[in-house]
């Protein structure tokens, strides 16, 4: 990967055509016995490291100076880089270059080999990153790697590298808020196989492991089969106590209610790793700004820390490369083709360019880094076009128009193609749905749905496409069908417990979540997920009063997402010898 530093000005071709043909060179420079004839200016805009280094020369004649930890190689990359402002990163020099850039203080050079090596970071060398970072100190390597120690654990903690963390090293890994988990029980298989490795050493290190492990968050059964038969639970007195304490908040947590968390550590519930927004919508009488996020790990609703910067209704989002982009919508009888982008890691809001057509009950999604948007209605027409964004160059493209017009249509992607499927062409509810594919620009029908469905949402999930309640007309619907693109076939799954259209629909921690929504009589407040390994619908524990003609999008990867959870600390405490509850102020 080559690299090029923006903030070196260009001086052309000139000093590095007079290094390369020996021309007033003032300083050498030696290597293990090789030499390179170098001009102490350009060394020295290149970094201070070169500037301390020639200040000390006594005569006036030219010096050599020798430097030490670098092979001839690397220091000839590093001073063509100082001239050219350029330099090739790879595989096979990134760590040389980042270990004698370090030392030489060329800070361009070391931020582009730690660029280069977050690219890099697999299940498989994520720890040797992190404890790399700690030692040259670099604080975006290390932080990168970290996260995705903590994002992809139960990935990591089954690979070689895992076994060879210090106990240091891995119990502030299990003791993070952020450690993200489909079962809390991960983090007790993690300390069983780490004491594995060396148990005459590391046998001793069990009780400072097992209190970072939030025993409460399993079940009674779990600790009962699983972690009190261990030896080096049951011999270990620390240890036991702690899994019958796990037990007794377990069966207080129980008795208070379904839903209830405490902020105990044994029972303080992790952060989750990607969240939910509920945006927008209409509530009452009137468009809403206000955005919503979801605690998965609770199940609670909190405020986002921000809000759409104006109201919108039928609005499309999409989350993309760190941005979020809120795309067309109404708001009373005013519709728009604006675009807004949310700058998740600044939260700043900012218009790109608009689209091409005004979209009110459009259908949005986002392929291969590219941003779709698809049917609507303009306040006049429902629509038949269709048209893509490339944020690269901050331009929307027309595609070809889809086969049928329709507004209040719902959409997604599967299998590198975009689908999208029923809403309403002005006279009737459709069943009709189709695909495109962006290599042909072609549009394709597929068989149509069982339903005729408006209002309805669709979402990609287990390599299948679900269609979720919706309008045949008369009825408002919380009938699933599910469309397998192998056999283009439709059949039915579980149904909601609620009938519901325009409403916000979601993928997150395997789940398909429906939000808010028209029933027929009124707006409905319940939150409902749906689970395939059961094909039945739960209502989620906490409602949200979001109205209807709201977007759901998840977000991940945020610089933080305590400040979209629920906080810790602000849930009660259970004092295990009073048996008191304290509530935090």
């Amino acid at each position: 990967m080559p690299y090029r530093d923006q903030m070196i000005p260009r001086k052309g071709s000139v000093f590095n055509v007079l290094r390369l043909h020996n021309k007033y060179w003032d300083a050498v420079i030696r290597v293990q016995g090789v030499e390179y004839k170098v001009h102490k200016i350009i060394m020295c805009d290149c970094s201070p490291f070169f500037g301390a280094l020639f200040q000390f020369q006594i005569q006036e004649d030219i010096e050599v100076f020798d430097i030490y930890g670098v092979s001839p190689g690397i220091m000839q990359l590093i001073i063509e880089f100082a001239y050219t402002g350029s330099i090739p990163v790879s595989k096979d020099n990134v760590q040389y270059l980042m270990e004698a850039s370090d030392m030489l203080l060329v800070i361009s050079v070391a931020k582009a080999c730690s660029d280069f090596l977050c690219q890099q970071i697999s299940r498989n060398n994520c720890i040797g990153m992190w404890q790399y970072a700690k030692f040259y100190f670099y604080t975006d390597l290390r932080n990168k790697a970290y996260r995705f120690i903590t994002d992809h654990f139960e990935e990591v903690y089954p690979g070689e590298e895992f076994l060879h963390l210090s106990v240091q090293e891995l119990a502030e890994i299990l003791g993070s808020d952020q450690l993200n988990l489909r079962s809390e029980g991960s983090v007790f298989e993690a300390i069983l196989r780490w004491m594995s490795h060396k148990p005459e050493k590391r046998h001793e290190h069990m009780a400072l492991l097992l209190s970072k492990f939030r025993m409460a968050l399993t079940s009674i059964d779990y600790i009962y089969t699983s972690v009190i038969p261990n030896q080096l639970v049951e011999k270990d007195a620390q240890c036991l106590q702690m899994a019958l304490d796990a037990i007794q908040i377990i069966e207080f947590m129980n008795f208070r209610s379904s839903g209830s968390f405490l902020s105990n550590f044994v029972a303080r519930p992790r952060l989750p790793n990607a969240i939910m927004l509920a945006i927008g919508g209409w509530s009452g009488e009137n468009p809403i700004d206000d955005i919503s996020a979801y605690d998965i790990c609770t199940g609670r609703w909190t405020s986002a820390p921000y809000s759409l910067e104006y109201p919108r209704a039928y609005h499309g989002t999409v989350f993309l490369n760190g941005y979020l982009y809120c795309l067309g919508g109404s708001a009373r009888a005013e519709y728009f083709n604006s675009v807004c982008r949310l700058d998740l890691s600044t939260r700043t809001w900012h218009e790109v360019s608009p689209m091409y057509y005004t979209r009110s009950f459009v259908s949005a999604t986002e392929l291969n880094g590219l941003i779709y948007a698809m049917g609507g209605f303009d306040g006049h027409t429902r629509l038949v076009s269709a048209e893509r964004y490339n944020p690269d160059t901050n331009q929307w493209y027309c595609i070809a128009p889809m086969h049928h017009a329709r507004s209040d249509a719902s959409c997604t992607t599967l299998y590198n193609k975009v689908y999208i499927c029923g809403g309403f062409d002005g006279n009737e509810c459709l069943q009709t749905a189709e695909s495109y594919t962006p290599e042909t620009n072609q549009w394709t029908l597929i068989t149509p749905m069982i339903n005729r469905r408006s209002g309805l949402g669709v979402i990609a999930h287990a390599e299948q496409i679900y269609a979720v309640g919706g309008c045949n007309g008369p009825h408002r619907l919380r009938t699933t069908e599910v469309y397998n693109p192998l056999n283009d076939t439709w059949s039915y799954a579980g149904s909601m417990l609620t009938t519901r259209f325009n409403f916000g629909l979601e993928v997150i921690y395997d789940h398909i979540y429906v939000v808010g929504g028209y029933t027929g009589t009124g707006t409905t407040s319940q939150v409902e997920y749906y689970d395939r390994t059961q094909d039945q619908w739960f209502l989620a524990p906490k409602p949200l009063n979001h109205g209807s003609a709201l977007s759901c999008c998840v977000v991940s990867g945020l610089p933080d997402t305590s400040d979209y959870a629920v906080p810790r600390d602000t849930l009660p405490f259970f004092d295990l010898k009073d048996g008191l509850v304290l509530t935090p102020f």
